[in-house]
């Protein structure tokens, strides 16, 4: 008897699908949303295909759109109408992320997880509160004791708005405790936060700096998040955050970093989701435009390598298309 025969055998179409490992559903995946405070009216994120800014009228209609596809979970990003040094709209209540959360929780039937930085609110672009001599320093540093109070007044304000689960994702010590013990001081125990655990500082983020209008004004954010060379490191950011009360961990960029996911998810009983970042994203459609790549083969092969490294859940801009596909 040739054993070798045996994989050939269950590859015949009558089998393939039922013996199949890992497989893909749309409600492994989630939607980001971008919501801008500044417009009227769509704007289209060139380097992003497919993909725009909404205005907050827009919202409900956006996620809408979203759930059609089998889509029911989004993650909001918000764009809002000014900037300063402090970040002081991201915590604002009629803030452009607070007032979409309220229509979007009572217009549809989305869950809807929010976004806690501050990157997108602050005039220099960075994740939390810089030190007094940060701009002439020449290595940059955010001020971080002071920038975990105004991580827990964001996420607070995300949970009165209505969301469904906070993320934080500033790399900030210490950020899962104080949003955790702010939550809860509030009367906010059941709201889940899914951390930011694993975050690198990667060159995969051009496009999502495009879109959500926070790139770094100056200096850059290699001391808050982590050098692409290290997979222990992330297993004591994942363990730390774990202990302070995170519900779900998350490694981001995913394909990049498939290693540390598969990592991540064998330390750990959590459920561990991946953001598949628009870089990632980005290069695939340029790849398709070319005409070198079937864009929906690579992005589902692509999805499916990052379930199978481990990952629960994923953040993807292919959510949409690839969950068409799955729902037929």
């Amino acid at each position: 008897m040739d054993l070798r025969q045996r994989p050939r055998r269950l590859r015949r179409d009558d089998f393939r699908d039922l013996v199949s490992e890992t497989s893909l559903s749309p409600n492994d995946l989630i939607a980001p949303v971008f919501v801008d405070a500044t417009t009227d009216e769509r704007a289209p994120i060139p380097s992003m295909p497919g993909h725009e800014r909404v205005p907050v009228r827009e919202a409900v209609n956006r996620v809408e759109e979203v759930l059609e596809t089998g889509v029911e979970t989004i993650i909001l990003f918000g764009i809002p109408e000014s900037k300063d040094e402090n970040g002081s709209r991201a915590w604002a209540e009629n803030g452009v992320v607070q007032r979409a959360t309220r229509d979007i929780t009572r217009e549809t039937d989305a869950a809807v997880i929010t976004d806690v930085c501050m990157c997108e609110y602050t005039d220099h672009g960075h994740c939390g509160i810089l030190e007094d001599d940060a701009r002439e320093s020449p290595t940059l540093t955010v001020d971080n004791d002071a920038t975990l109070d105004r991580l827990a007044r964001i996420a607070v304000s995300h949970a009165e708005s209505g969301a469904d689960m906070v993320a934080p994702s500033s790399m900030t010590d210490g950020m899962v405790s104080a949003i955790r013990d702010a939550l809860d001081e509030h009367a906010y125990e059941d709201v889940p936060i899914m951390s930011y655990a694993v975050k690198y500082e990667s060159a995969f983020y051009g496009p999502f700096r495009d879109a959500a209008d926070g790139a770094p004004a100056f200096g850059d954010r290699r001391h808050y998040q982590m050098d692409p060379a290290n997979t222990r490191e992330a297993l004591h950011e994942a363990a730390i955050d774990a202990e302070q009360g995170a519900d779900v961990l998350m490694v981001k960029p995913a394909l990049a970093y498939l290693d540390v996911i598969s990592a991540v998810r064998e330390e750990f009983d959590h459920p561990v989701a991946a953001y598949n970042v628009s870089g990632e994203y980005a290069m695939l459609h340029a790849a398709a435009e070319k005409g070198w790549l079937d864009l929906d083969d690579v992005a589902h092969e692509s999805l499916l390598s990052i379930k199978r490294a481990g990952a629960d859940l994923i953040f993807t801009y292919f959510a949409e298309a690839i969950a068409s596909t799955l729902s037929e």
